[in-house]
């Protein structure tokens, strides 16, 4: 029975004598886990539950069609992690069906427990840590509109904050993201001469950029398009429609 406190899933055909073994080694390391029989109804009943879900193989074991696509359409989508266990030829079959990306790692049977615990556990301190999520950075002169912002943004995303365009091109010198939420009207340097620097750099030139402007005439529109940014948010967007705006955007990135 999972509970709130649930963090991992064992999947396999049966619950056999080395799945509970290795289920209990987990739980007295602090690693809430539990057996989920391969099936996508049992898996998708514990799914929200789960951070972690490993597919235990016994020796010349299979997982059907139906449930690797089932994992695997979600695991990327809903940022989970999906580990393989099994003997080296079942795992490389499987393995080869699926793109890459979507296993985070695959232990070949026989199983050192020891090993695969310590890797678990790692594995959640990382996503506890938000290491998994993607990151953005707000660049934004309103000290009161960034924290807004990264208040609604913070426990799906991984969120740096910036308050100029120069401390921008400073902090990327250092740290990588996945997207820049770039405000279109700032002092010194606005945002497009900040979204002109970054394409200028063979480090920076890839990274998305997304305006927020206070303007929402054609006009203002217009020119904000014009520079050709992934895209633009008004700032008096919504939390509920950013969020959506956001996570549509990542999806179509996969």
């Amino acid at each position: 029975m999972l509970t709130s406190r649930t963090s991992m899933a064992v999947i396999g055909e049966k619950e056999s004598f080395l799945i509970r073994a290795l289920i209990g080694k987990l739980n007295d390391n602090g690693i809430k886990a539990v057996y989920v029989a391969s099936d996508v109804d049992a898996i998708n009943a514990v799914w929200d539950e789960c951070m972690v879900l490993a597919y235990y193989m016994e020796a010349g074991e299979n997982i059907s069609s139906e449930v690797l696509r089932f994992i695997t359409d979600k695991v990327v989508d809903d940022e989970k992690q999906f580990i393989l266990i099994g003997d080296e030829t079942d795992t490389k079959t499987v393995s080869a069906k699926v793109t890459d990306g979507v296993i985070y790692q695959i232990f070949n049977r026989p199983l050192n427990n020891e090993v695969f615990v310590k890797t678990i556990s790692d594995l959640m301190r990382k996503l506890e840590l938000g290491e998994f999520k993607k990151r953005i950075l707000i660049v934004d002169d309103d000290p009161n509109y960034i924290s807004l912002v990264r208040g609604w943004l913070k426990d799906t995303y991984k969120v740096s904050m910036v308050a100029s365009g120069l401390q921008a091109i400073k902090w990327l010198g250092k740290n990588t993201v996945d997207l820049i939420l770039l405000d279109f009207e700032m002092p010194v340097t606005s945002g497009p001469q900040v979204l002109e620097m970054l394409r200028s750099e063979d480090e920076t030139k890839s990274i998305p950029v997304i305006f927020l402007t206070g303007k929402g005439d054609k006009e203002s529109v217009m020119e904000v398009v014009a520079l050709k940014p992934e895209g633009y948010f008004l700032k008096t967007i919504k939390k509920e429609e950013l969020m959506a705006n956001l996570n549509e955007f990542f999806a179509k990135r996969k």
